[in-house]
């Protein structure tokens, strides 16, 4: 049986996020961009791969990459 692909959500804090952007550049999938009101906003959830690199490199701790469960998924 085929797994299915690892599903990831990433939440961005707007009251931490002071639009610097490294995030967006590093991001290998271009999963965020810079939204309307200069804070970074998530594009394309489906793309990410769960690298962590926006999590990591944020300098102001306003990003959480979290694994979805699957669905139906036994222990």
């Amino acid at each position: 049986m085929a797994r299915a692909p690892r599903r990831f959500t990433i939440a961005v804090n707007p009251a931490y996020c002071k639009g610097c952007e490294i995030c967006v550049q590093i991001c290998p999938k271009q999963v965020l961009r810079l939204g309307d009101r200069l804070k970074v906003v998530v594009e394309a959830a489906d793309q990410c791969t769960g690298c962590g690199n926006c999590e990591i490199y944020c300098p102001d701790f306003a990003i959480e990459v979290s694994e979805l469960e699957e669905v139906g998924a036994h222990a």
